[in-house]
């Protein structure tokens, strides 16, 4: 896809950001998370943006080029991380790492099949007790021989390392999700990819954002991950692949439609209260357990004051939510 054509995929969804041509030798982002596996490392590589960026209420792409970044980057990029003292100094303590391009890891047009290799290997060499290397894609970049090959160099660390994919579903309602945020997700995709995975011993985390249109009510909203949760329990019983939730409250993200409503009025974040009784509704009406854990950071990429973070009761929200994280225990949820 030409870069002209990936800004014209943007803007007809309604978005106004632009791309970020910075070509720097290093990631996006990266930060740090605490789940009930333990210490999470978190990092999005600075690539070409994502094929798709058609979603609505979208602006990852924005952190990234319109124009292909050379292996020699990303190799770069790395090593970088490798060589940050946050990170060296939590070597033995980082359990789980998740690898982002904000697009589509599996995704060669974008992320080079070397580059994951070559990052694999860093981490048998450095991260002595990884237990699990998520991968963040699109159902149709999941190409099972290439899976089954990373799965071979994981193996080649220290301890056992569990290949898990993230897919980006984000909402339940599956006209919603393809009619008016533009997804290109059908729960068909979802339940083919499922099938495929079935004889392999991966594990599959789906995004959903909680409110992520201006036309959904609290309420709505609320439902919807109630439907969600419900829907990942089905489908793990169905196919007996590990499945659990990574749940986004929406912010309002510069660039998009989001960001115009919150400046009109006509919608606003939602609260972390509603969080945590769609967690509470979803787990007391699903048959066999979903692990979900909450995003509570909204990567500096909200529109002022139109992030889940700042409401006035959110710090305590948050706390509550942390623990939630690391222990799965609905006690926590209070």
């Amino acid at each position: 896809m030409t870069p002209d054509a990936l800004t014209k995929r943007t803007f007809e969804t309604g978005k106004t950001y632009s791309f970020n041509e910075k070509r720097e030798d290093e990631p996006a982002q990266y930060w740090f998370q605490e789940s009930d596996v333990g210490r999470v490392l978190f990092i999005v590589f600075y690539t070409k943006a994502c094929r798709w960026s058609r979603c609505t209420s979208c602006n990852l792409p924005s952190l990234m080029s319109k124009n292909p970044v050379s292996l020699k980057n990303q190799l770069k990029q790395i090593d970088w991380i490798f060589s940050r003292k946050d990170i060296i100094e939590r070597f033995d303590e980082i359990k789980k790492v998740i690898v982002s391009n904000n697009g589509s890891v599996l995704d060669e047009d974008t992320f080079c099949r070397t580059s994951l290799i070559y990052f694999i290997a860093r981490c048998n060499q450095h991260l002595g007790n990884l237990g699990y290397l998520t991968l963040e894609t699109r159902p149709e970049y999941s190409d099972l021989a290439a899976l089954d090959f990373l799965a071979q160099v994981l193996k080649e660390g220290d301890v056992e390392t569990h290949l898990e994919l993230a897919l980006g579903v984000e909402i339940y309602d599956d006209v919603v999700r393809n009619k008016v945020f533009h997804k290109g997700l059908p729960n068909s995709s979802i339940e083919r990819f499922l099938e495929r995975l079935k004889p392999y011993p991966y594990s599959v985390k789906m995004y959903f954002m909680q409110k992520p249109l201006a036309t959904m009510s609290d309420a709505e909203a609320i439902e919807d991950i109630v439907n969600g949760i419900e829907y990942l329990s089905e489908l793990k019983e169905r196919y007996g692949v590990p499945i659990h939730m990574h749940l986004n409250p929406t912010y309002g993200a510069t660039g998009t439609p989001l960001e115009v409503a919150f400046k009109n009025g006509t919608w606003t974040p939602p609260r972390l209260e509603d969080v945590t009784q769609a967690i509470k509704e979803g787990l007391q009406r699903s048959r066999t357990p979903v692990k979900i854990f909450v995003g509570l950071y909204d990567e500096g990429l909200a529109t002022p004051g139109g992030s889940f973070m700042d409401h006035p009761k959110a710090k305590e929200q948050i706390e509550k939510l942390e623990l939630w994280n690391r222990t799965q225990d609905i006690a926590s949820l209070g």
